[in-house]
Order: C-alpha cells, then structure tokens, then sequence
C-alpha cells in the first residue's frame, strides 16, 4: 500500500473513532439530571373520560395515554421492595393541589399536586426522584411532570400499577436518567413556607432552578 493511501485511511479511522466517542459523550450527558430540568412535552386531551395513568414499578415510568396515544412520558420514583406502590387497576380518589404532609416523619412536608389513588393514603406527587425505588409506596414526579398530569386527569380517572407497561422500551426509554439523590435538602423554613407552593406554580423551587 502506498503512503498517500495509508495516510487517508489513517485520517479516516480516526475521525471515525472522534465522531462515535463525541457521540456517546453527548448521549451520556444529555440523558441525565435532576428533574428539576426535566420539562415533558404533553398533548390536551381530547376525550378526559378516556384517559388513563399507567405506571410502570419496574422502569420507573409514567405513561398518561388516551386511547392509543401516549399524552405525556415521565421517569418517576416508586416504592421499594418493602414499602412497595399498589400493583393493581385503581382510580384517582382525590385531588389536592397544595397538600402537606400530615404525618411524622415529615408532617407539614409539600406533596404538590397531590393524586390520591389506593387508600388510606397512597398517591402520584411532586418529590425528589431518584433513578431506583426509594418511596414508601407513593409515586414521585418531576415537578412539570406532576403539574401537568395534575391537570390532564379527574377523580375517576384510571391508574393502572404493574411491573412494565408496553411502553417501556419504546418511549420510556428515551426518557432521561433524573436524580435528585445529591441535591441538599432545602431549609425547613423554606418548606414550610407558603412560598413553596407559589414557586412550584411558576416551575421553581429554591434555588435549584
């Protein structure tokens, strides 16, 4: 082979292996985060008797479909092996925008947009995601996530909770790798305050955003 050749095959190789190792970098930080940076796309629904919450334990998905067609795509947090979310077809009970925790530990605790969907006190909210079950049963969004879903669904609308939905390796796995996990906990002063909810209505909270 002659020099000239060899050198172009040489340039060649290399842009190569600079555009797939640029790829996979970008792919790497473009798919993680906190999901106080996680805004989903979302369709109105057309028909709201027809929609339904579907959530999957094991990919830490949410799907909010009507008919056929996914409206909105979320990771979310769930519940661990020994505190585990519901499994099972369900319907939303209530809902309360501005919700506080009542119990201990934790009482007086923003659940913003709060979705309650199995007795005695089980729901879809606003909270810290981490990319593995870490609740106590409760299903945690991403703050944009948990406040459109608020306003897609009605007490009556179906929650259906299994270990994968179908739309797992499709949709739900574009969706973003989000940890809260290393973020500090914001001063109790601060959670407790009024101020906490009006932030949550414009998309904001503390200073994470």
């Amino acid at each position: 082979m002659n020099k000239p050749l060899r050198f172009l095959i040489s340039i060649a190789l290399g842009g190569a292996a600079l555009f797939l190792s640029s790829c996979t970098n970008m792919s790497t930080t473009s798919r993680s985060g906190t999901a106080f940076s996680f805004d989903p796309p979302a369709k109105k629904p057309t028909n709201p008797s027809a929609v339904k919450v579907h959530i999957s334990t094991g990919a830490g998905k949410l799907y909010v479909t009507e008919g056929n067609n996914v409206l909105l795509a979320t990771p979310v947090g769930v519940g661990t092996s020994a505190t585990p979310t519901p499994k099972g077809t369900h319907r939303i009970l209530s809902k309360t925008r501005h919700r506080r925790r009542q119990s201990n530990p934790g009482a007086g605790y923003p659940m913003t947009y709060w979705m309650s969907f199995y007795r005695p006190a089980y729901g879809m909210h606003w909270g810290f995601v981490k990319p593995y079950p870490s609740t106590h049963g409760c299903v945690r969004m991403p703050l944009n996530s948990a406040r459109k879903v608020f306003d897609m669904v009605r007490v009556g609308t179906p929650v259906v909770v299994a270990s994968s939905q179908p739309w797992d390796s499709t949709i739900g796995a574009t969706l973003p790798r989000l940890d809260d996990g290393p973020l500090p906990n914001p001063p109790d002063s601060y959670m407790k305050s009024s101020k906490v909810f009006a932030d949550h209505e414009q998309g904001k909270m503390w200073n994470f955003n």
